[in-house]
């Protein structure tokens, strides 16, 4: 009896999820655990694996809507493998290039299918192959630009071709033909992914139920330019990673947080529950969308197991490979717009948390010398921006937290002292 192919549950509260693009064509041999497709689901993308070794019958489309547990696909676990190793992909060819196989001693006939779907051994994003899909691009002809040479949705556009010219308007004689502009006027729409809609969503619910409020500061980061500068290099020698400025952020709020407990806690009903911990959420922008794992425990990490901690996470982020457990749970969140060229920025709040740090661009502006009053001098300067629930946050409890994390990223040894 074949083998069912079944949706797995990404996670708890996840009835539905989206189906990617086939990465086995339909009537090609898999081995037990070849990823077959790449499900997307409101909080996280996992690999659908073959569950058994077998020939390979499709039974849903790409794009698809299905509900955690249904079927859609089946491996005929009796069928005979064929004399070829190698498993056909998408494109009717096998991983060595040739075409088909044969089966019984008979030549099969090259199966057609779309360029676009690539071949298994191509990393690319869910979203990459579906635009690519759409435009008819060859995903295995696509130079990928991600994490391990993943092909994201900006390379697939990048090497898409542009859009027919459209026909040029006409216009009244009296309009000089120096004055015509050309242009297409193309429209088009793509369904909002899972994830996006999950994005949409709890940021309209941020907006709705908490009562948010922005505070301002600015911070002097000369003292961490300069620890930076004197000894990135031994630090990544000694650990392994980079030394980042979030490492030294991240501190700073831990630090804060301790301070200021309730910019640590969430409202539930008419209950404030308090941690005894600091999980510290890190957006990442990806082609899917922000996403926002979680550094547990950040509180008992020390630089190198801080900046370990966002590496690796960032690393699956834009792979696509977070699981829910890595996205939920965080008690605050920090947002650096600073890494796209944001100024300043208004960040919303991450529910059910009650607080979020957004950095900026580090800029130089002349301001008043610390350590010669009177005199000016030109300092790399970063604003911050903390959004906060005036329900369970004062404004001068929000103001003091974030002047706390100032003084600790200009004195950075207050991080060191614990003061």
């Amino acid at each position: 009896m074949p083998i069912d192919v079944t949706i797995p549950s990404p996670g708890e509260s996840i009835s539905e999820v989206t189906l990617g693009t086939w990465s086995k064509r339909d009537g090609a041999w898999v081995e037990k655990d070849d990823p077959l497709n790449e499900i997307e689901s409101d909080k996280a993308t996992l690999d659908l694996l073959a569950p058994g070794a077998g020939v390979l019958k499709v039974m849903a489309k790409p794009g698809s809507v299905q509900k955690v547990g249904a079927v859609v696909a089946s491996i005929d676990d009796k069928a005979a493998k064929p004399a070829s190793s190698e498993s056909a992909s998408p494109n009717g060819k096998s991983a060595t290039g040739t075409t088909g196989g044969t089966t019984g001693g008979t030549a099969a006939k090259p199966t057609a299918a779309p360029a676009a779907a690539g071949a298994p051994d191509v990393r690319a994003t869910t979203m990459a192959r579906k635009i690519a899909a759409e435009k008819g691009v060859d995903i295995s002809d696509v130079a990928g630009r991600g994490p391990a040479g993943r092909v994201m949705k900006a390379d697939v556009l990048a090497a898409s071709d542009k859009p027919a010219a459209q026909p040029a308007a006409v216009l009244p004689a009296s309009v000089p033909a120096a004055a015509i502009i050309g242009g297409a006027r193309g429209v088009h729409r793509e369904k909002m992914t899972k994830l996006r809609q999950r994005i949409a969503a709890r940021l309209v619910e941020a907006q709705h139920t908490a009562a948010m409020l922005t505070t301002f500061n600015e911070v002097d980061m000369s003292e961490v330019m300069r620890l930076r500068g004197e000894h990135k290099d031994a630090f990544e020698k000694a650990n392994g990673v980079g030394l980042g400025f979030m490492g030294f952020f991240v501190r700073a709020v831990v630090s804060a947080l301790r301070k200021f407990p309730r910019v640590n806690a969430y409202i539930v009903g008419d209950e404030i529950e308090f941690h005894d911990y600091c999980d510290i959420a890190v957006a990442v922008g990806t082609d899917r969308g922000l996403v926002v794992p979680v550094v547990r425990d950040a509180d008992t990490l020390s630089f190198a197991g801080i900046e370990l901690g966002i590496k690796a996470l960032a690393l699956k982020a834009r792979d696509g490979k977070l699981t829910v457990d890595e996205m939920t749970g965080g008690t605050f969140t920090i947002s650096n717009g600073g890494v796209y060229g944001s100024l300043m920025s208004t960040p919303i709040l991450n529910p059910p948390q009650s607080a979020i740090l957004g950095m900026h661009a580090i800029k130089k502006r002349p301001i008043e010398d610390p350590k010669s009053p009177g005199q000016i001098a030109l300092r790399p300067m970063m604003y911050l921006a903390l959004s906060y629930d005036h329900r369970i946050i004062d404004g001068s409890e929000a103001v003091s937290f974030l002047v706390h994390i100032k003084d600790c990223i200009e004195k950075p040894e207050r991080m060191l002292l614990g003061v």
